[in-house]
């Protein structure tokens, strides 16, 4: 054999070579090198897509978050006003019972006085009656001595 025809056997099994490795072995490792290319850039996108979902929740959950305290402030300052409202009303409500109990006692200790007065006039007046009836029952008949009684006891009143 000559070089000529070993070198052409040897050519022609390298072109049988390239082409089994290309239809055989190189089709499906590239195809699966572009799925796996494809899988990971829909990974990576699928990543991207959740960060920004991730961020966006943040921000709704950071904005909500700001409602609910401005929410809750808004009740809070509410309920203190209320709060304020009531106690006011309690307190004008206790000032007219105790100005009214006030009234009632005052009432009801000057018509104690009244009746004192009353009482120490009749007092006064009998102690008048009696020690004026002493005197005058040795100096003055019965009917002056009743008309004297009758002007005293209105004077007295």
């Amino acid at each position: 054999m000559s070089i000529t025809v070993t070198l052409i056997a040897q050519m022609v099994a390298f072109i049988l070579l390239i082409w089994f490795v290309n239809r055989v072995l190189w089709g499906p490792l590239s195809k699966l090198m572009a799925d796996r290319q494809t899988r990971i850039a829909d990974g990576l996108a699928a990543a991207e897509r959740g960060k920004q979902e991730l961020d966006q929740a943040a921000r709704r959950v950071a904005q909500e978050m700001d409602a609910a305290k401005g929410k809750a402030a808004e009740i809070i300052a509410h309920a203190e006003k209320r709060a304020s409202e009531i106690i006011e009303d309690a307190r004008d409500s206790a000032r007219g019972e105790g100005d009214r109990i006030l009234a009632g006692a005052k009432a009801e200790i000057d018509q104690q006085v009244n009746r004192a007065k009353e009482s120490l006039r009749d007092q006064v007046t009998q102690l008048a009656v009696a020690g004026a009836e002493k005197i005058l029952r040795r100096e003055v008949d019965a009917k002056t001595h009743a008309d004297l009684l009758s002007q005293m006891q209105k004077e007295l009143h």
